[in-house]
């Protein structure tokens, strides 16, 4: 087993460094936030992830797994420093790979023996090889050091399973010494190894993200055509997910893709393109398509109300997607500032990102409207005169027709990720609109009603 360091603990870093002590290696994360280290050292995940707080409580305990703000002590003598670092995304849809410069210049100042510096964060193309003679010009001693691309590809809400249980390991090396290291890290997971050089595996990154990211948005754009035609994009989607060249993964027509990883990878890698004097279309439209899916929902109500200026609106979910708490690019960050704008009173319910919701929109007054967190769905339900589903969390799925029914003022829903069946909330006597299917429509509804509750309060 191996002695190895992590930088950086987020959902890169963190996740990869308890599942090495997983498998045996002895660990050490390293974190500048000294309060988070010591969160971590008491057994408490700064992150949301399934299976992630037990699994670090069982190596910290069995001695696998440590925490430090001291990367001096944790790099040194480490057989191989793995790093995890953000990679955000700049104004110009470039890669910002300061924090990656910050690491590489303590590992050449650290390290005391030959070792591996294993970039596992997303970078562009040749990145790596700049890493390595970064760290090779601020080098202190006499070592030999090799930089790895092992790029990751789990996803939030099941990393640990995705790195415990991946489909492939990618390893991208420039020397046999490298690859046989890497090699031997990896044997304890028994997992298939693809090992090819160091800018093959940077492109693997970007090119399976960026590729589902077209599928998505594909199914997006063919799913606004079935409703204008008349066709039902989960029909669609059935009938095509028996084509083995297409497969069942990634054709669930919705609101848009978000997160760490699809927004910024399809950005810098059409970046990346341009800089190199080539057009990549097809990753553009992706990014279009994306952008306009968003806020679909809100058009579609834009349409169907005078106003929302006095409702209350109930929001259901705020995260990108279920079983995490990441709030980054998700579509309420698209949608609530627009209802907000528009007077709407939110009664917002996610079962664990109101709290990092609430950082950025602060409960009570906000703009024209307000903003309430309810940790109860049927609070925020009740009394309601719209309902925007973001996120298909399993307590949304849960719902029956008969409880929108029943508790809202106003039975008008837009569900963002088409989890109930049309005909079951037209029987139940719910206005419903989806994605790519036809709306349900309420029957012998008065006039007079609909009116009576878009009126502007005074």
């Amino acid at each position: 087993m191996y002695k190895i360091a992590v930088a950086g603990t987020g959902y890169v870093g963190l996740v990869a460094g308890v599942c090495f002590a997983e498998v045996g290696h002895q660990v050490t994360c390293v974190d500048i936030d000294e309060n988070k280290v010591n969160v971590m050292k008491s057994g408490v995940s700064p992150i949301y992830e399934a299976d992630l707080e037990e699994l670090m409580q069982k190596n910290y305990a069995a001695g696998r797994i440590d925490y430090t703000t001291d990367y001096t002590s944790a790099y040194k003598e480490a057989d191989a420093i793995f790093i995890g670092v953000g990679t955000p995304e700049q104004p110009d849809g470039s890669a910002n790979l300061s924090y990656i410069a910050t690491v590489a210049r303590q590992i050449a100042e650290s390290v005391v023996k030959d070792c591996l510096v294993v970039v596992k964060s997303t970078v562009p193309v040749g990145t790596n090889d700049k890493v390595e003679q970064f760290i090779q010009d601020f080098l202190v001693h006499d070592v030999k050091v090799e930089v790895v691309s092992n790029p990751e590809f789990l996803a939030q809400g099941s990393a640990v399973h995705d790195t415990l249980h991946a489909e492939r390991i990618i390893i991208g090396t420039e020397s046999k010494w490298a690859e046989e290291l890497m090699q031997n890290i990896y044997e304890p997971f028994h997992l298939p190894v693809v090992s090819v050089n160091r800018r093959s595996a940077e492109m693997i990154k970007y090119a399976s993200n960026d590729f589902l990211a077209l599928k998505i948005s594909y199914m997006n754009d063919i799913a606004n055509l079935c409703e204008l035609v008349g066709a039902d994009i989960q029909d669609v989607a059935r009938g095509m997910s028996f084509d083995n060249r297409i497969g069942s993964k990634f054709l669930n027509a919705g609101i848009g893709y978000g997160g760490s990883c699809f927004p910024k990878d399809t950005k810098a890698l059409e970046y990346l393109a341009r800089q190199n004097g080539y057009e990549l279309k097809t990753v553009k439209a992706a990014i279009d398509v994306n952008k306009d899916q968003k806020t679909m929902l809100y058009k579609k109500a834009r349409k169907r109300l005078i106003t929302f200026n006095g409702l209350k609106v109930a929001v259901l979910g705020l995260t990108f997607k279920p079983g995490t708490d990441d709030l980054r690019e998700a579509a309420s960050l698209e949608n609530v500032p627009l209802l907000l704008e528009q007077g709407a009173d939110i009664y917002a319910f996610d079962p664990v990102g109101a709290e990092n919701f609430a950082r950025v929109y602060p409960e009570g007054k906000n703009g024209k409207g307000s903003i309430t967190y309810v940790a109860n769905i049927e609070h925020a339900l009740e009394g309601a005169n719209v309902c925007f589903i973001f996120t298909e969390w399993g307590e949304v799925r849960a719902l029956t027709p008969e409880t929108y029914k029943k508790t809202m003022r106003t039975p008008l829903v837009y569900d963002g990720r088409n989890i109930y069946n049309v005909e079951e909330m037209q029987e139940s006597g719910i206005e419903y609109h989806s994605i790519g299917r036809k709306p349900a429509r309420r029957e012998a509804i008065k006039e007079a009603k609909h009116v009576e509750l878009q009126i502007p309060r005074s």
